[in-house]
């Protein structure tokens, strides 16, 4: 039943056994998920998936592999009754029609007629303008469309219109064992570069032991150095999750390439903007973060800071209190990054999106203005442009 997916997840070079897969095909027999696309996801990996290393091209393969299917409708046909397999209708609008749909006002205006909807709804709706459901215009559901809005029981984001996501939403860790493509990444990464020889003294000077060995009447004199690296320290904030999804594959080579050119490297995730808290874990992320405030006073101001992102969103999300899309921030985006550029000296944000589409307002433009326009693009001529200006 599952032998097509087993050969996907070989093909992303994920080192799962024959072994490994008949334990899957077990479990399912003795229902240890049914007909749940989350339960199964997990239940899979754990089966044929041995080393987190590989999390990540398990869940590209099971993306590709199972596109589109929310729940284990197809695979278990003759256990689910029909209706269980027709998608929610998603109604089209035309350009005139979107014109005509206000938005509410303002991030507080939809909280509160999010409050009262929920307070006075009492059935399902689909296809309307007002109450919470799908298909339709109003500001808050699923498969429809409104200038801004909460989205609930959607499992992607179409417009990138949303205030808020009513939901648990899964990001992925940046691989960082990516070779393919980084070269003229590195390269460009070299023009941000400060050679120092520090620690233990193991590597053979040997210009100083020819030199000594000559000074002391041939006997031989050993001297030794310590490797000389690079001594810029750099912390580096990735963007997950959401419109940075189709970003992944540059921004690994990125992760990968820094990984390698710079020994003292520190990196972070967060999802939209940065706010109180991060996390170096996107499986756990809900559970393990690490304080902004923790990062401020651990990293001195010497270290270069790189943010990635495309700061794409909700103007909210960056100037309002309460405008994460996912929790309730109790102070605004915009002051938590000027903390950041308060505290660190060199601040430059790479965006994946080319500059063609930045624009002057809404969210990016208020990025950019928050890290004095050193915003540049993610793209090899962008990345020199941001070391000699992190060099400086």
């Amino acid at each position: 039943m599952l032998i097509d997916f087993f050969l996907e997840i070989r093909r992303a070079k994920v080192p799962a056994s024959l072994r490994e897969f008949l334990d899957l095909l077990e479990a399912l027999k003795n229902r240890l998920a049914f007909a749940d696309m989350e339960e199964f996801y997990y239940l899979s990996r754990l089966c044929l998936v041995k080393d987190e290393r590989h999390f990540d091209k398990f869940d590209r393969a099971f993306d590709a592999y199972f596109k589109g299917i929310e729940n284990l409708d197809e695979l278990l046909e003759a256990l689910i009754p029909e209706d269980w397999l027709r998608a929610e209708f998603e109604k089209q609008l035309s350009d005139e029609e979107k014109a005509r749909i206000d938005s509410l006002g303002g991030l507080e205006e939809l909280i509160e007629a999010f409050k009262q909807r929920m307070e006075e709804q009492k059935e399902r709706h689909q296809g309307g303008n007002k109450w919470i459901g799908t298909g339709g215009t109003s500001p808050f559901g699923a498969n429809g469309y409104n200038p801004e809005g909460f989205r609930i029981g959607q499992k992607d984001g179409r417009q990138g219109r949303a205030v808020k996501v009513w939901e648990k939403r899964q990001f992925r860790d940046l691989d960082d064992g990516i070779t393919l493509g980084i070269r003229n990444i590195k390269v460009a990464l070299r023009r941000l570069r400060k050679f120092a020889r520090q620690g233990a003294a193991d590597q053979l000077d040997l210009d100083d032991t020819i030199a000594s060995t000559a000074r002391n009447a041939g006997y031989l004199d050993l001297k030794m150095v310590p490797e000389r690296h690079n001594a810029v320290k750099v912390l580096i904030f990735f963007d997950v999750g959401g419109s940075m999804d189709p970003h992944v594959r540059v921004c690994e080579e990125l992760f990968s390439a820094a990984r390698l050119e710079f020994k003292h490297m520190e990196y972070f995730y967060f999802h939209n903007f940065i706010y109180e808290s991060v996390w170096t874990n996107n499986i756990r992320r809900m559970n393990e973060t690490t304080d902004t405030w923790d990062i401020l006073h651990k990293y001195s101001p010497d270290y270069k800071v790189i943010f990635v992102g495309d700061a794409t969103m909700a103007p909210y999300e960056v100037s309002h209190p309460g405008g994460s899309i996912e929790h309730w921030n109790e102070e605004a985006g915009a002051t938590w990054m000027q903390r950041v550029t308060d505290h660190f000296r060199k601040v430059v944000w790479l965006n994946p999106l080319p500059e063609s589409y930045w624009g002057q307002g809404g969210s990016l433009g208020m990025t950019r203005q928050l890290v004095s326009d050193h915003m540049y693009p993610l793209t090899i001529d962008g990345l020199e442009s941001a070391m000699r200006h992190l060099s400086k």
